[in-house]
């Protein structure tokens, strides 16, 4: 792939062979975001799991302190008692039967999380097939099952993101944008990576966390030192 003068510029200013240490790394991620657009920085994770047994999963959630940058579309998949709730919260499409049939005949998918409550889940499961595959599927460890669907609508709009493995075990999670300042993407980054350290399971063996990197939308990755971490 070739990369633009921008890029080549970026990649020339530090050295992509050093792991820096927090604060550095995310300074260089800064100054080398040089897109027209406010660029979203990423965290990528390498773990020493495997996450094809049950076992070693990791997968949680956390309400960034600087929250993401981002403007969430919220679907509310809730019981007519508990639509009001959802509303003030700041749900921006709330309904039942209704918007499970709209996505199921109409593809419809113009939002980017899905709320719904417990006793939901048997409706909600009917679209498996075409949430699961965008990641799209409400989960309780990922707040987006919850009995009080308006806590966890509130908290989705503060910046609440999901952490997961893929299948490389490998997380990648957005932690805010270039606008934000070095500061502030280091506090989202270090509360990010703090659950992370509290959610490796008992059954890890050898060293948890092998490698870390941040990178700016359009920019190069700048690897992080993980030894404040272990």
């Amino acid at each position: 792939m070739k990369h633009g003068k921008k890029y080549t510029d970026a990649v020339k200013s530090y050295d992509r062979s050093v792991q820096y240490d927090t604060a550095e790394a995310m300074d260089i991620c800064v100054k080398t975001g040089k897109a027209k657009f406010d660029e979203t920085v990423e965290a990528h994770i390498k773990l020493g799991v495997d996450g094809r047994h049950a076992d070693q999963q990791v997968r949680g959630a956390i309400i960034l302190p600087n929250g993401t940058g981002k403007t969430v579309r919220i679907l509310a998949i809730c019981k007519e008692e508990n639509m009001d709730a959802a509303k003030e919260a700041g749900a921006d499409f709330v309904g039942a039967d209704e918007m499970v049939q709209k996505i199921q005949t109409e593809g419809w998918m113009d939002f980017d999380v899905l709320i719904t409550t417990p006793d939901m889940m048997g409706l909600v499961g009917r679209l498996g097939k075409v949430l699961g595959p965008r990641g799209l599927m409400p989960n309780p460890k990922a707040g987006t099952v919850s009995p009080d669907i308006g806590r966890a609508v509130r908290e989705a709009k503060e910046g609440k993101i999901e952490y997961r493995l893929d299948k490389t075990n490998i997380i990648h999670c957005p932690i805010g944008k270039i606008s934000f300042g070095a500061e502030k993407l280091t506090q989202n980054f270090e509360a990010l990576m703090d659950a992370i350290v509290k959610a490796k399971p008992s059954a890890a063996k050898g060293q948890y966390i092998r490698s870390c990197a941040l990178c700016s939308t359009m920019g190069p990755a700048v690897k992080v030192t993980t030894t404040k971490f272990v």
